[in-house]
């Protein structure tokens, strides 16, 4: 029976985000693919047109915090006013560095409020060097340190700046939460999403894999001052992303290193196998890994940059593009494999 397997005798239905994945990386050892990646993939042309679909990508999926840049949107619309590199904190899953931590106590500190304000889960720094940093500095799990930080201050800001409750700001039913929803549905065209809770404690609200490149290849094009028309709000998230990378994530994380190698580009990954990308022309791409993993994120992501165009950005830094999708496979402490996109890459 379709959609369903046979497990010693019995019917066990697949999960609706298993059906229809196909191969998107893998990781080869010597001479054998070891492991297989399956999951969703769609790359979008500059008018939103389908250049390449592996899988089925109007699968349903929780975009996690891949979706925080439309959350920044939708704190601009609400009247949100922030600097370019604090509003790409509002978007970010950072690290954790000292200028992270600064700038989320800045967002604060121009709302009037400090860091018993947040509401979000408490955690160390999410790189590893910055985490062992607090941790040598006697620091344990805390507010101000879990990569979410950033979007959880910017979100109190926000409730500041339009006289919302700030004590209540991750109920679903609280009008900050209610204008993410409507910036969801508006950039991925997704009606009626699905809602849960994300790991910070925030409201999470569906997209499909579609929806998810839609978005950011919106977000992206309006960043390009020559797009006409443009979203004003969305240029700003944009063009914040595009000129703070650094600010997004952190160093030597693939995100950031993407927006260091193509000049207008926005990416942002999401827990769970999930990554977005926008370039400057409006072409973008989305996936969904369906194991959750992070490891074959990077080889994906930079194949399917090079699959939207990313070669014809000016300015684009092709090898480190390409250096972003190098994960080695290792045997003895020296490679002797490597993680691999399981569909063309394009030429230089």
């Amino acid at each position: 029976m379709a959609g369903e397997v046979t497990a010693q005798g019995a019917r066990v239905p697949v999960a609706p985000v298993a059906q229809g994945a196909v191969p998107l990386a893998e990781v080869v050892r010597g001479d054998l693919v070891e492991s297989v990646h399956l999951g969703h993939l769609v790359v979008l042309g500059p008018d939103g047109d389908v250049q390449l679909a592996l899988g089925d990508p109007a699968t349903t999926i929780w975009p996690r915090s891949s979706v925080k840049p439309l959350q920044a949107l939708a704190m601009l619309r609400s009247g949100l006013d922030l600097p370019a590199p604090l509003l790409a904190l509002a978007a970010a899953s950072h690290s954790g560095a000292p200028e992270h931590l600064a700038g989320v106590r800045e967002i604060l500190a121009g709302a009037g409020l400090d860091e018993s304000a947040l509401r979000n889960t408490p955690d160390l720094p999410l790189g590893r060097a910055e985490a062992r940093t607090w941790q040598e500095a006697g620091h344990g799990p805390a507010r101000i340190a879990q990569n979410c930080s950033g979007k959880h201050a910017a979100m109190l800001a926000t409730c500041v700046a339009a006289g919302w409750d700030t004590a209540t700001y991750l109920d679903p039913a609280h009008p900050l939460q209610g204008a993410v929803r409507a910036a969801v549905v508006a950039l991925t065209g997704d009606d009626d999403p699905h809602m849960t809770v994300d790991g910070c404690g925030a409201p999470l609200f569906s997209t499909s894999v579609l929806g998810l490149a839609r978005s950011f290849g919106r977000l992206a094009g309006a960043g390009s001052r020559s797009t006409p028309g443009a979203d004003a709000d969305a240029a700003r998230v944009a063009r914040a992303m595009a000129a703070h990378p650094e600010m997004v994530a952190g160093r030597g994380r693939e995100d950031t290193l993407v927006m260091t190698a193509v000049p207008g580009a926005i990416a942002k990954i999401g827990a769970d196998g999930v990554c977005a990308a926008g370039l400057p022309d409006g072409s973008a791409v989305a996936f969904k890994i369906l194991d959750g993993g992070d490891r074959p994120r990077p080889a994906i992501l930079a194949a399917a940059l090079r699959a939207a165009g990313a070669a014809e950005v000016a300015g684009a830094d092709l090898a480190a593009l390409d250096a972003v999708g190098v994960t080695s496979v290792l045997g003895g402490g020296v490679p002797v494999g490597a993680v691999r996109p399981a569909f063309p890459v394009a030429a230089a």
